[in-house]
């Protein structure tokens, strides 16, 4: 009962922090249509490992150490090629915007054979390409895995994080920029994060009124068109800058969220309850078994048996009928089903009951 008064006082809590409606800032709720990351990703190998490597088993190791090799003029059958101390990776990374020539990104690293562990390799060059197949950036360097594995020849071992799994900071070098026109702009494209009709309204009246002309339009629940006033058009980041620092109270569509693995349910600070009446009863099923030997009489050809008897226990505690009102708050709601002293895995069918009597107006997810 102690963590489930604790999971409904966490209810509570979330419900009186929403009440509040605080206003968000436009740069925390938008985007910039063009302004975004791009994807980078590579195949390349981790040299240096202590025999944690791949084990042979996955031959397009062997077949890339013999082209990386016949690259620098040393020729050698993949077939005699036995290492230990090398791994075949995926290198992925994030390329920022604006990022230029020069610049450093980071890379996290990831075994695709059978290796180990990757602790103490270095990852040689290794070209990143965006999906239009072109090299974005070049990456190389020594991995950090934050962990250990240890096993012996016996079997069994110790492991600490996730050792097949690395990441080297500040890892690549960007060596082509994403083409993004961004100075002499006449217009500019806001994408919400999550689209609502009436956010969108909120954001033009927001940009409207602070710049006191029409320059915002909205043009559906997640797309707003701003037109850059003339005295910006040559310093388009001032322009952005103040967009960005503008702030607003975003709305929400009403929403109960469910996990059904984890027990945790999460309310929206706009649901509400028609009125409704719950009942709530707990059925509790115990089953013991336990082992009775059985002795055969004196001078029988009997044998000693252990045969084993179950004892099923059913009990059902009486169920409370509970009324709630019409338009009723989730606070109220809270404290009703807290006064009955329901459990998270209560809570998660009770809703889904109410959602079933068409009584909440609400979105109702299921994780």
């Amino acid at each position: 009962m102690r963590w489930t008064r604790n999971l409904l006082f966490i209810l509570l809590l979330l419900v009186s922090m929403g009440t509040l409606a605080l206003a968000a800032r436009v740069k925390d709720i938008t985007t910039i249509a063009g302004v975004r990351e791009n994807q980078l990703i590579g195949y390349g190998l981790v040299v240096g490992l202590d025999g944690t490597g791949d084990r042979g088993g996955t031959g397009f190791t062997t077949q890339t150490i013999a082209s990386m090799l016949r690259g620098l003029g040393i020729t050698v059958d993949p077939a005699v090629i036995k290492v230990r101390n090398v791994a075949a990776v995926m290198v992925t990374a994030h390329l920022p915007p604006f990022a230029r020539p020069g610049s450093r990104i980071d890379v996290v690293v990831s075994s695709i054979g059978d290796a180990k562990s990757l602790q103490g390799g270095t990852l040689l060059l290794t070209p990143l390409r965006a999906p239009d197949g072109k090299i974005y950036a070049m990456a190389q360097g020594p991995i950090s895995i934050g962990g250990f594995a240890f096993s012996g020849n016996a079997g069994g071992g110790v492991q600490r994080n996730h050792p097949t799994v690395g990441h080297i900071a500040g890892g690549a070098i960007v060596e082509r920029a994403v083409p993004v026109q961004f100075a002499g702009r006449d217009s500019l494209t806001l994408l919400l994060n999550e689209p609502d009709f009436t956010t969108s309204f909120r954001l033009v009246e927001t940009i409207n009124r602070q710049f006191g002309a029409a320059v915002a339009q909205a043009v559906d629940s997640g797309t707003v068109t701003v037109r850059i006033p003339e005295p910006y058009r040559q310093n388009v980041v001032e322009f952005v800058s103040t967009i960005e620092n503008m702030e607003l109270t975003p709305d929400t569509v009403a929403r109960v969220v469910l996990d059904e693995r984890t027990g945790t349910v999460v309310i929206g600070e706009n649901v509400r309850i028609s009125t409704v009446a719950i009942a709530h009863g707990n059925l509790s099923i115990e089953i013991r078994e336990t082992q009775q030997v059985s002795q055969p009489p004196p001078l029988s050809s009997g044998q000693t048996v252990v045969t084993p008897e179950t004892q099923i226990q059913v009990q059902e505690e009486k169920a409370n009928l509970l009324v709630l009102p019409q338009a009723v708050t989730i606070r109220d709601l809270v404290k009703a089903l807290n006064a009955i002293g329901v459990t998270p895995r209560d809570l998660i069918a009770i809703f889904q009951a109410i959602k079933a009597a068409g009584a909440l107006h609400a979105r109702l997810e299921i994780m």
